[in-house]
């Protein structure tokens, strides 16, 4: 594609946005490939141990921070967002009522990954057949992309204190989405940081970890804790997660940048099987089978039935006592994962 001159390049990228704003991307800009200081900040960070059990996030040596090591020949990345704000009964009562199972708003619908990934093969799709043959891959959490800072460098946003991107307009309330490509595409201006002296995500952290601005320790995080941890969850962390079964969004529900979002006009990411209102206790007695059946198609899914019940006897141990509550504990007292009756036996605990 090196025959393609700057004026072509030009009108190319704008038939691209044309085309990501018909398949219903908020906003589509373009990245260069050169992500400098990048590879020493990831360095720094895992050297810390931040990344807790994460262990792809080293795993890939430069390939993260260079993407022609990933793909060899991108030129390119096409950086697209799709805003996903639901909807959904508020989440600061959800968060107040102790009884109430309360799900990041991201994971209430239908899983992004299928609902991005979707909508970027069609634009590749859209690409490859106006422009001909060449390189064009997809990637939505699916490979060692370095999504946030690739979507700051193409001025989608900037990277807020809480490690998140953040968009006047949208706030942070957004999905991310790439394509690596080797069209010699002219990359976007990155826009200026706008946090200035606030810390509101730094102070509203329920477990601290967000240890500085733009440093977070995933290993105190509750989204990690409650999604990516496989095991135990820390004693000592337990009370701080409250009635949070998956995921966190203390930061971002604090964010001066996110008071005035509008909700998303994506019905895929509309709640599903009411998550965003109803009560531990009736989750806790969901069977394997349904839990099956309501997960499917939900990111949700990917925590399995073991982690999904170690969350949630957490929360019921934080949960204010009641008949009810404790009643629903012990009929998983003896559960076959030990896993399980470990976190139910800390929750009755907190009961007695």
């Amino acid at each position: 594609m090196s025959f393609m001159d700057a004026e072509n390049s030009r009108a190319l990228v704008a038939r691209i946005k044309e085309w990501g704003r018909n398949l219903g991307f908020a906003a589509v800009r373009i990245a260069g490939t050169d992500l400098p200081g990048a590879e020493e900040s990831l360095a720094a960070w895992l050297a810390a141990g931040y990344h807790g059990e994460m262990d792809y996030m080293a795993a890939h040596g430069v390939k993260r921070t260079r993407p022609q090591e990933l793909l060899p020949g991108t030129r390119a990345v096409i950086v697209v967002r799709m805003d996903y704000l639901p909807d959904a009964a508020d989440a600061e009562a959800n968060l107040a009522d102790g009884c109430r199972a309360y799900v990041s708003r991201y994971a209430l619908g239908r899983d992004y990954h299928k609902v991005l990934r979707g909508r970027l093969q069609q634009l590749a799709g859209r690409l490859a057949a106006e422009i001909g043959p060449g390189s064009y891959r997809v990637f939505v959490d699916s490979a060692p992309v370095m999504e946030v800072e690739l979507a700051s460098r193409a001025g989608l946003g900037w990277r807020g204190k809480h490690t998140l991107l953040l968009d006047r307009d949208a706030g942070s309330w957004f999905f991310l989405g790439e394509i690596y490509t080797d069209l010699p595409l002219p990359p976007d201006d990155p826009v200026g940081d706008h946090c200035g002296t606030c810390r509101a995500c730094l102070d509203a952290c329920p477990t601290g970890a967000i240890v500085a601005p733009y440093r977070l320790d995933a290993r105190r995080c509750i989204s990690y804790l409650t999604i990516e941890l496989k095991g135990s969850i820390p004693e000592e962390l337990r009370p701080l997660i409250g009635n949070r079964i998956y995921g966190c969004d203390d930061c971002q529900l604090c964010c001066p940048w996110n008071r005035d979002v509008p909700l998303s006009k994506e019905p895929d990411f509309a709640p599903r099987h009411e998550l965003d209102t109803t009560t531990l206790v009736e989750l806790f007695l969901w069977e394997k089978s349904a839990v099956a059946t309501r997960h499917a198609g939900s990111a949700i899914r990917r925590i399995g039935y073991e982690r999904w019940l170690r969350n949630i006897a957490v929360a019921l141990g934080n949960a204010p006592t009641s008949p009810e509550i404790v009643a629903a504990l012990e009929s998983r007292r003896d559960d076959e994962s030990e896993l399980v009756r470990e976190h139910v036996r800390w929750a009755l605990k907190a009961h007695c």
